[in-house]
């Protein structure tokens, strides 16, 4: 379904680049949950942080968080209207913004998560280290670079993203050929599986792997010393893994597909395309996980009215501190 992103999963069967309506109709049912939700439980969190708590290390991490997601989100609503429509109304600058927004927020909001997962760890295992040094100036510094980063990683998405026109309507892609914009070439497939594995090694292989391995060490580490008789916080390790795992694993599978030879050997057909999209969706649900795992996670929202919601979410941006503190006086 993601025929405004990429070239590469196009075959020369016009059926696949433009999906039949219940497929459209069930992605962009999955669009408008991701948007309502994520819109929602990120503004919510991003309305708190600003107006309502002090700056801490964790409200930093938090708010860019946020800020990722929800941005990421809002993006989705140009691309759900691209997808209804048919075609792309909003011109050529702006497929360009609009794909470099998606896929700026993608790659910080994966960073941020592994850079709270390695932060979590470092308070744990190191935390008279962490009394003298975690500051939020720190914070804003680290923040800083990883959307640094992110955007030079990024920028050839706004270099290459263009506009073409099939059956005398518009589309937006990107376009990695060094050919006309309808001409996918061997150069530019060639490209494109280089940048596939790329981003699969940087924001998923590393990160998962960083973040599989910070929360060994802090389950390890409480376990050890005995921090808490509770089993909340070690669900809340198990599910921030499963989750990052289950949102990003099929995602990037599907895209290693697009660049592989049996893309283009016959087998692939509309299977594939129900699980690309799927696969989508997932990675993009993401943005509306978040909060969930980060801020609300383990209170009864039901039970509870708009007043305590402060309480809930200072809580939950001071459990590292209190972590810190714990192992500090051992």
């Amino acid at each position: 379904m993601e025929t405004n992103t990429t070239n590469a999963s196009h075959t020369d069967d016009a059926s696949h680049n433009f999906p039949n309506k219940t497929l459209i109709i069930l992605f962009l049912t999955a669009l408008s949950g991701i948007i309502l939700l994520g819109t929602t439980g990120n503004g919510l969190v991003i309305w708190f942080v600003v107006f309502r708590m002090k700056k801490t290390v964790n409200s930093v991490w938090f708010l860019s968080l946020a800020l990722a997601d929800f941005t990421f989100c809002l993006s989705l609503i140009l691309n759900a209207t691209y997808i209804a429509l048919g075609y792309w109304p909003f011109g050529t600058f702006m497929c360009k913004l609009n794909l470099l927004a998606l896929h700026l927020n993608m790659s910080a909001s994966v960073l941020q998560l592994t850079i709270i997962s390695i932060d979590r760890c470092i308070s744990v295992v190191f935390p008279v280290w962490c009394w003298n040094h975690r500051t939020p100036r720190l914070a804003i510094k680290v923040i800083l670079a990883v959307w640094i980063v992110s955007l030079l990683i990024n920028v050839p998405y706004f270099i290459k993203t263009d506009t073409f026109k099939y059956d005398e309507l518009q589309h937006c892609f990107i376009n990695l050929s060094l050919e006309e914009a309808q001409q996918f070439s061997e150069s530019g497939q060639i490209i494109q599986s280089h940048q596939v594995i790329i981003r699969f090694i940087i924001f998923f292989v590393i990160p998962f792997t960083i973040i599989v391995t910070c929360y060994t060490l802090i389950f390890l580490r409480m376990r050890k010393n005995q921090m808490t008789n509770s089993t909340k916080p070690f669900k809340v390790l198990l599910a921030v893994i499963i989750s990052f795992f289950t949102c990003w694993f099929p995602y990037h599978v599907v895209w290693l597909i697009t660049v592989s030879p049996i893309m283009y050997s016959g087998y692939i057909g509309r299977s594939f395309e129900v699980a690309f999209d799927v696969a989508t969706s997932l990675a993009y649900a993401n943005s509306c996980v978040n909060p969930v795992l980060y801020v609300f996670i383990g209170h009864d929202f039901k039970k509870k009215t708009w007043h305590s919601i402060k309480p809930t979410l200072e809580r939950a941006f001071n459990d590292e501190s209190r972590l810190i503190e714990s192992q500090r006086t051992e």
